[in-house]
């Protein structure tokens, strides 16, 4: 059997179950250290994907069968010395020799096939066509547990928060008493989430408090809260700065806090030793016309590139104040950007990192950036 049959015959018979493909023949011009193909199946149909590896990164890339059968036809003769296929039937090595010359050796097939469901349904923290009583409660689920089509974003998002939360919990001993606080609760749709996954997920007893500035938004959460008999979930009016807690925070929570709110919440969390800050700014106008650079004018002329910039800045020196204040901090996508281009959210937990570099870092930045007089470190000064 030659190559063109082995290859070609085992996707039209879909007994392909998987192929790796090593020793590059120029190294120079392949810039792939190895390639691997697959079977996938993707909204029904199946694909062969191909799995390509550098020294530092992967890519991959979906074909159709008989786009594949001639790619790989063409990797054996041109690209690879080292080829191993297996099919349902048999296994073949492929050597190919300096001059091309191919040498084939079939054993016994030794894998059995399987097909990765690329379209799979997610398993969520919590789970569609289960009743979740807050989700039915605020008009995302129906009775039955079925997810309205228009707010299925908003439990998408919801699930993708908890994830984050579980994970940032991951190597936390837990106890009754967790305390939260969201700055900027607004409807509390996350909020409502956290009392959730602590009582009837993790079967801890939380304390949480919402803050907002808008007085029929807290009434109405209020409202939920006690029509859904969760007694320990209480939401006040007031503001971010002059909010005081005189007990111990165990995970301060933002969304969307309007500007510098965002820094306040910040500065509040790391005054009070908080051990999770999780935060996804909004609107970031500080920075606006204060970066200044002369090397990045060709950039910053431009409004548009300036705004967007300048929200980058903003996060980005935020993460870096927080790394100074002894927390670990990850930058991490919040939801899809199609969604919404608000999409960073700044992870911080509480850490014994040393910050003399992450000080001198914080530094340098601003002198890049030429920032001077900025609110988070007024704002820390003044209370601290």
């Amino acid at each position: 059997m030659n190559i063109h049959e082995i290859v070609t015959n085992s996707l039209k018979q879909n007994k392909f179950i998987y192929a790796v493909f090593t020793t590059p023949r120029n190294k120079s011009e392949n810039p792939y250290i190895k390639i691997t193909a697959r079977t996938v199946s993707l909204k029904g149909e199946n694909f062969i994907q191909f799995e390509k590896f550098t020294d530092k990164q992967a890519f991959h890339e979906n074909c159709s069968y008989e786009d594949a059968a001639e790619r790989i036809v063409n990797m054996i003769v041109h690209d690879y010395r080292n080829i191993n296929i297996f099919t349902e039937d048999s296994d073949f090595q492929l050597m190919v020799s300096k001059k091309g010359m191919v040498k084939v050796t079939e054993k016994e097939a030794s894998k059995k096939p399987k097909i990765d469901e690329h379209n799979k349904k997610k398993q969520y923290i919590i789970r569609e066509h289960e009743p979740c009583d807050f989700l039915c409660h605020l008009g995302v689920m129906n009775p039955e547990g079925d997810v309205y089509a228009k707010k299925y974003d908003k439990f998408k998002q919801i699930n993708k928060f908890l994830e984050i939360v579980d994970d940032s919990l991951k190597d936390k001993k837990l106890q009754d008493d967790f305390m939260i606080i969201d700055f900027g609760c607004g409807k509390a749709y996350l909020t409502f989430a956290l009392y959730y996954y602590f009582y009837f997920i993790k079967n801890i007893k939380v304390k949480i408090i919402g803050l907002d500035l808008k007085k029929d938004v807290i009434e109405f959460c209020n409202q939920t809260a006690k029509s859904l008999n969760y007694e320990h979930l209480e939401f006040l009016h007031g503001d971010i700065k002059n909010f005081e807690y005189k007990e111990k925070v165990d995970m301060i929570v933002t969304l969307h806090a309007c500007d510098n709110a965002t820094d306040a919440a910040l500065v509040k969390a790391v005054m009070w030793n908080t051990d999770i800050i999780l935060s996804v700014p909004c609107c970031q106008h500080e920075f606006y016309d204060k970066i200044e650079n002369m090397n990045l004018e060709p950039m910053l002329k431009h409004g548009l590139i300036k705004e967007r910039v300048s929200s980058l800045v903003t996060d980005s020196l935020r993460s870096l104040f927080l790394e100074t204040k002894g927390y670990k901090v990850q930058l991490m996508e919040f939801i899809a950007m199609e969604h919404t281009p608000k999409n960073i959210l700044i992870r911080a937990v509480k850490s014994n990192k040393d910050i003399e570099k992450s000080q001198a870092e914080y530094e340098e930045f601003k002198k890049f950036w030429n920032l001077n007089d900025l609110f988070i470190e007024k704002y820390f000064n003044a209370i601290k």
